[in-house]
């Protein structure tokens, strides 16, 4: 009922997991990952543990067909099961029990010294599904590891993807200091749980968190003068708040502007979305 893909990324820094499926809220329940441990599909008559137990038996230091086979083996349903891992070292494995529904089957690779990738999928239109999100992972080569999922998620559905329709779409993706605020590993966290166009939706959610939960590179930087503040101060005011710390605060735009009282600097598209009056929703 569901395409995935499993990575890590080519600087070994990311884990990631992109799904679709013709299912409710297929992000609640396929993917799991962690920072410097691996990440995990659970899919099929998915056995929603697998996530847990796959984390928890690549941590203890298994590889991912390590990890696949001790799920398989401990499992009295594994014939009705899909999983695809990937370990900490880019390793990566797929499972595709004889009871999955046609088309159902997957494949596995290296993109890179340091990145790995599986991808499955079962009630597909065909393999080119699979075939097609391979080819647009390794197609993609130096985007951003989110980017590169999302990219092989759309090939696939555009390829075909699951036989009975679409519902639903997700994206997680973790590397260390990556949350909000770098307090946790969670890069990317992203779920459309019912829509008609659920990857395309997946995707412009995806440039929504890129402008309000990634922090600003130094490129992206415009430093604040006394004459720069003191537009962003009479801009704020007009827009209905006290101050230009407020106006962030509003629009949460924290990650992309300094912190204090006196930024030292502002994003140049936070910069452009105040001076057009918009409401902060990057529109």
């Amino acid at each position: 009922m569901t395409f995935s893909i499993v990575a890590r990324s080519d600087d070994g820094e990311s884990w990631g997991v992109a799904v679709a499926s013709k299912f409710l809220a297929v992000g609640s329940a396929v993917p799991a990952a962690a920072a410097g441990i691996g990440a995990v599909a659970t899919q099929a008559d998915a056995n929603l543990a697998f996530k847990y137990l796959a984390l928890a038996h690549l941590d203890d230091g298994a590889t991912a067909q390590v990890a696949l086979d001790r799920l398989v083996e401990e499992d009295e349903g594994r014939e009705d099961r899909q999983v695809g891992i990937v370990d900490s070292d880019g390793n990566a494995a797929t499972y595709t029990g004889s009871g999955c529904l046609a088309w159902a089957g997957g494949t596995t690779g290296r993109s890179g010294e340091r990145g790995g990738y599986a991808v499955q999928g079962n009630i597909l239109t065909g393999p080119e599904v699979v075939e097609a999100m391979e080819s647009a992972w390794l197609g993609s080569t130096g985007q951003p590891v989110e980017r590169r999922l999302l990219a092989a998620l759309a090939a696939g559905d555009e390829a075909g993807g699951d036989s009975r329709g679409r519902q639903s779409a997700a994206l997680l993706v973790v590397r260390d200091g990556a949350g909000y605020g770098g307090h946790d590993d969670v890069a990317v966290d992203l779920r459309v749980d019912d829509h008609a166009a659920p990857v395309t939706e997946l995707a412009r959610l995806l440039d929504l968190n890129d402008l309000y939960l990634t922090a600003s590179t130094p490129d992206e930087q415009v430093p604040v003068d006394d004459a720069l503040m003191a537009e962003l101060e009479d801009l704020a005011r007009a827009a209905g708040r006290e101050s230009f710390v407020a106006w962030v605060g509003a629009a949460n735009h924290e990650m992309r502007v300094d912190r204090g009282p006196r930024p030292a600097w502002i994003d140049r598209r936070v910069l452009e979305i105040i001076r057009e009056g918009r409401p902060g929703d990057g529109a």
